[in-house]
Parts: structure tokens; C-alpha cells; sequence
């Protein structure tokens, strides 16, 4: 009887000693799943322990996939076997294991949500054999699981093999059942908790891109102020280095632009060499910069002294030792139309502070902005040189059609002095032949002052002669030119002058504007018509008006009647009135025009007595 008590206690010490170790493996499980372990190192931890604590010979975690269609194994433990330090040490499943849900008994396990508990795998019909082949393992016992999320969602499957001193009993189904739930709240917070980190991450990535995104826009709006400043093409590129190197940092920088030689012209340098460096010439393809240049290929070079693209003589002639060299292509469609460049000579971080070796002055990121800048350049010298091809041609256009201009006025004089010419050869009377002299005399004046006038007006120049002038003179003068532009056409000219007094203006420019007006109204009437010329003093000024009944100014041209070359006559040059407004203008005058269908009329008024302006 005392030898069976002593049995009957050593039995129940066993048991408890057993139920001991089980109820700290289920603690230390407990703790790791409260324990934020990531989930690789957690799931380790947990297999191993279940194995353990199911005396079992292997264990297997089978996930469900995103899609809901398929598990699979995410690790397994294989037979335990002591470390130096006696701990038990995983040995993981060299095979993974992937199976349509339904598939074999984790498939029904996740497709049914059932507990199976197989005494013998291989009597079951919905066990799959082949996973035995494959492995080398040979399945006894089975006990299988399904893990479930906190909203009664399926995680996966949790299933042990072989349990080592018999069947799986009904305690171990409760308490694997129990530790599948504890892993699947696990597993599904750390998937968010992963889900938060990636989401994380990906923000951060937003954030960089934004902050990337922000000042290459603050760089490009920052060059495009300097763009719009700028008064001409060199104060452009001077403009636009200065920003670069204001955004980007370093000490100094360099535009050099592609001459027809193809050599590089430095016509932009900012820094400490910039005088000695203005001005000089890279052969294309050398030097840093020439290399970008002719590779059209952005570039960051780090030491450059131990790089053979970099020009260490001119480096060594200049005084300069750049630690660090940035520098992008001017491209132009398909042309490079040169290069910019960016240097830094000490070893500087972003902050300011010294960098270390890890550091790097400039990144990817700033070369881009470089890249956005020097397409800014190009531009800008594209444009630049567009309009300065355009002025050149508008130049050359307005000197030919003042050409025109002068050689159309000066017909009228010509025919004046030819009629006199002939008349002088068939007059023996002396005193008629000096007026006509004096008349062909007086013709010359007229045109040398239609060239100056003209030139004067192309120059901007205000050049008035304001003299006292008797009228009664003026006017014959007068009616003598206008009769000449009117003679031998079918036009009717009516000359009013009621006032006999004096004014005060520019014979000479007075009379261009007559003539332009009349002359108008001539060309404007080729079957004929009626010209009327009247003066008038009113209070102070001296009103001209000019009235004709041809078939009036075209709409397209009346809205810009006095601007330059503004015509639409048949070899007409558009600079008459033009000339004629500066004029009135010049005297402090004003000029009006009233045109229709059935006639057109100048009205302009001068000053009656002497003015502030300048007399000669």
C-alpha cells in the first residue's frame, strides 16, 4: 500500500510539475503577444512555444492571402534540438506550403471554422499526402485550428503534428484554440501597425517629393522675377546665376555660352575669380563643364582634382579649389547653346556645418533644379536672341520705308523744279527768270528739309525753328506748293485764308504738314474731286482745316491713323502722318480727324501768338 501511495504521489508531483511548465509557456506566450514584437520574431517565438507546450513533433502557421483564396505556410518548426545553453532551438520547414482554401485539412480548417483533431491523418479522406512526400515527413496525429480576427474574421490556421505520448486530447484543442485566437489579434495588429509604419513611410516620401516639388517651383518662380527685370540679355544671365547660386548655395558659378568656333565663352562668372575668369574661352568638351556640354548630360563631380574631366590647370590659374562641381547643358531644341555651373570650395554641409563624410553638399534633387534653371537660361537666350533678330529686321524695314517715304515727298519738289527748268529755258525776260530761281531755290530748301525731317522723326529728335511769320506771305508760299500737287488732275482746290496777321511757328515743318495732308487727299480722290484749305484765327490758336469729299480713311487703319507706318495705300509708306502729329505736337498743337463715305477732314490747331517753345 505504500509503494502504490508512493506512485500516486510521484504520478500527481509529474502532473503538476507539468501543468507548471504548461502554465508558463502559456505566460511567456501571453507576454510576447502583449510584448509589440514585430511580427516575424513574435510568430518564431510563438511557434516554438506551441510546439513545446503541445508536445508536439512540428507545428505550422498558415496565413490567409489578401485576395481570401489561398493559405499559406508562413513558417514552420521542425524538430527541437538543444543549443549549447540548453534553450531549444527552431529548426525551420525547408518546404513552403500553399494551399487553395478547402484544400486538405487546413483548407477545410479555414473554410469551415471548425476544430479537427485526427488521431490518424492518413484515415481522414480530406488529408493530403503529398506535403508528407515532399517534406520527408511522416504525419500521425493532427490537431488543426482556425485563427480568428476580433470581428470573427478567419486569420489563418494554426495546426501541430504528431504529439509525442498519444492523441491530441480535448484539452490541448481548448488550449490551442485559445492561443490561435491571442496569435490572430496579434497577427492583425501588427499587420496594422505595419499598415500605419508603410503608411508612414509613404507620407515621408510624400512630404520629401513636396519639399523636393517646392523648391524646384520656388527656384523656377524665383529665376522667372529675375527674367522678367531684366533689361537686356546680359543682365538676364547675370540675374539668373545670381539666383541659381542663391538657391542652390556654393560660393560661386559660371555661364558660358557656345561661340561658332564652338569654344565656350565664359560671358557670366559670379565668385572670387570672376575677373579673371570673364571673358575666357573652354575648349568644348573640356573641364567639367565643357564635358556636360558636349555629353548634353548634367553632372555632380565630388573632388574634383582626382577627376581627369576637370581643368585643374585653369583651376591652379584662377586660385581656385572647388570640393565640389555642378554643372548642366544649355539645350535649345537640338541645340546646346552652352553651360552653367555651380562650384563649392569648402567642405560645407546643407546646415552650414562641416561635413562629414556621409554628407554631400549636393543631391539629385538639387541637380534637377539646376536642370529646371538652365532650361530657363536657354530659353531666355532663345528668346533674347529672337528679338534681337526682330529688331534688326524691324530696323532695317523702317529705314527702307523711310527711304520710300523721302523719295515718294521728294517727287512733288522734283516736278515743281523741272516745270520751272523748262519754263526758265524758254523765258528771255531776267526778272521772270530770277523768280523762277528762287522758285527752284526755294524747292531745294524745301526737300533738304523733308530729308532732315525725315531723319529727325526716325531719331526722335524735336529740332523747331519758330519765327514771327506774316500769313499773307506764308500763303502764297502756301498756295504755290499745294497748286503744284494738284496740277493736272480733275480736282477743284478752294484756298481760304481770312487771317492777314501774325503767328508764330515753323515755315518749314508747317508746310511739310500741308502738304502731307493735301497730298493725302490727291491720292485718296484719282478720279478727281474737291480740296478745300481754310485758316482761321479763333481766340488764341490758329485753326488749319483740311477737307476733301473722296470716299474717306479705311475702318481698319482709322483707330491707329497717326501711328507709324499705318497705311493701307498702294505703295504708301505710313509715316505722312505720323511726321504730320509729331509736328503739331512739337508746337504744342492738337490734331483731329473726321472721315465717312462721303469725305474726310483734317482740323488742327497752333498756338496764335509765341510760346515756351524753344526758338532757334
Amino acid at each position: 500500500m505504500a509503494d502504490l501511495a508512493s506512485s500516486s504521489q510521484r504520478d500527481a508531483a509529474a502532473r503538476l510539475a507539468d501543468e507548471r511548465k504548461k502554465l508558463a509557456l502559456v505566460q511567456e506566450v501571453g507576454r510576447a503577444l502583449s510584448s509589440g514584437m514585430e511580427l516575424d520574431p513574435l510568430l518564431v517565438l510563438i511557434m516554438s512555444k506551441v510546439t513545446e507546450l503541445m508536445d508536439a513533433e512540428r507545428s505550422t502557421l498558415y496565413l490567409l492571402s489578401d485576395d481570401g483564396d489561398e493559405l499559406w505556410s508562413k513558417l514552420a518548426s521542425g524538430p527541437r534540438e538543444p543549443a549549447a545553453d540548453g534553450s531549444l532551438q527552431v529548426g525551420p520547414d525547408s518546404v513552403e506550403i500553399r494551399l487553395s482554401v478547402g484544400q486538405g485539412i487546413a483548407g477545410w480548417v479555414a473554410q469551415s471554422r471548425e476544430i479537427v483533431n485526427l488521431p490518424d491523418a492518413y484515415a481522414d479522406a480530406r488529408f493530403s499526402p503529398a506535403i508528407d512526400h515532399r517534406s520527408g515527413f511522416r504525419t500521425t496525429s493532427m490537431l488543426c485550428v482556425p485563427m480568428l480576427g476580433t470581428q470573427g474574421e478567419i486569420v489563418g490556421v494554426l495546426q501541430v503534428l504528431n504529439k509525442r505520448n498519444g492523441p491530441f486530447l480535448h484539452a490541448d484543442e481548448e488550449l490551442l484554440a485559445a492561443l490561435a485566437s491571442q496569435a490572430a489579434v496579434a497577427i492583425a495588429n501588427a499587420r496594422l501597425v505595419h499598415s500605419v509604419l508603410e503608411q508612414n513611410v509613404a507620407l515621408s516620401r510624400v512630404r520629401r517629393d513636396l519639399e523636393r516639388k517646392t523648391r524646384e517651383l520656388n527656384a523656377v518662380y524665383e529665376v522667372e522675377k529675375e527674367v522678367s527685370a531684366a533689361l537686356d540679355l546680359e543682365d538676364l544671365l547675370r540675374r539668373i546665376l545670381a539666383q541659381a547660386v542663391a538657391v542652390l548655395g556654393g560660393g560661386a558659378g559660371s555661364i558660358a555660352l557656345r561661340q561658332p568656333d564652338s569654344t565656350l565663352l565664359f560671358s557670366t562668372v559670379l565668385g572670387s575669380a570672376a575677373s579673371k575668369l570673364l571673358g575666357r574661352t573652354l575648349q568644348y568638351g573640356e573641364g567639367i563643364l565643357g564635358w556636360a556640354v558636349q555629353h548634353r548630360t548634367p553632372v555632380i563631380v565630388e573632388n574634383p582634382a582626382s577627376d581627369p574631366r576637370h581643368a585643374i590647370g585653369l583651376a591652379r590659374e584662377l586660385g581656385i579649389a572647388p570640393y565640389v562641381v555642378m554643372a548642366a547643358p544649355l539645350i535649345d531644341g537640338e541645340e546646346v547653346v552652352g553651360g552653367i555651373e555651380i562650384i563649392e570650395q569648402r567642405r560645407r554641409s546643407r546646415d552650414g556645418e562641416s561635413a562629414g563624410a556621409s554628407q554631400r553638399v549636393w543631391s539629385q534633387d538639387d541637380l534637377k533644379i539646376l536642370e529646371l534653371i538652365a532650361a530657363q537660361v536657354a530659353r531666355a537666350i532663345h528668346v533674347a536672341r529672337q528679338r534681337s533678330e526682330a529688331q534688326t529686321k524691324d530696323r532695317l524695314a523702317s529705314i527702307g520705308q523711310m527711304l520710300a517715304g523721302v523719295l515718294h515727298d521728294l517727287r512733288t519738289p522734283m516736278t515743281i523744279i523741272s516745270g520751272y527748268a523748262q519754263l526758265m529755258a524758254g523765258c528771255d525776260d531776267v526778272e521772270q527768270r530770277d523768280r523762277y530761281v528762287e522758285q527752284i531755290s526755294r524747292q531745294f530748301d524745301l526737300m533738304s528739309g523733308m530729308t532732315k525731317e525725315v531723319l529727325a522723326f526716325s531719331r526722335g529728335d524735336t529740332d523747331l525753328v519758330i519765327r514771327k511769320v506774316y500769313m499773307h506771305r506764308f500763303r502764297e508760299e502756301l498756295a504755290t506748293q499745294v497748286q503744284a500737287l494738284v496740277a493736272g488732275r480733275a480736282i477743284a482746290l478752294a484756298i481760304d485764308c481770312s487771317y492777314d496777321g501774325i503767328a508764330w511757328f515753323d515755315e518749314q515743318k508747317l508746310l511739310r504738314v500741308v502738304f502731307n495732308l493735301v497730298r493725302n487727299a490727291v491720292e485718296a480722290m484719282p478720279d478727281g474731286g474737291r480740296i478745300s484749305l481754310t485758316v482761321k484765327a479763333e481766340h488764341e490758336t490758329l485753326d488749319w482745316t483740311i477737307a476733301d469729299n473722296g470716299p474717306g480713311i479705311p475702318a481698319s487703319v482709322r483707330t491707329r491713323l497717326f501711328e507709324l507706318f499705318a497705311t493701307e495705300k498702294k505703295g504708301g509708306t505710313g509715316l505722312g502722318l505720323a511726321i504730320v502729329k509729331k509736328i503739331i505736337d512739337d508746337h504744342g498743337g492738337h490734331i483731329d480727324c473726321q472721315t465717312s463715305a462721303t469725305g474726310t477732314q483734317f482740323h488742327f490747331c497752333l498756338p496764335l501768338h509765341r510760346t515756351e517753345v524753344s526758338e532757334s
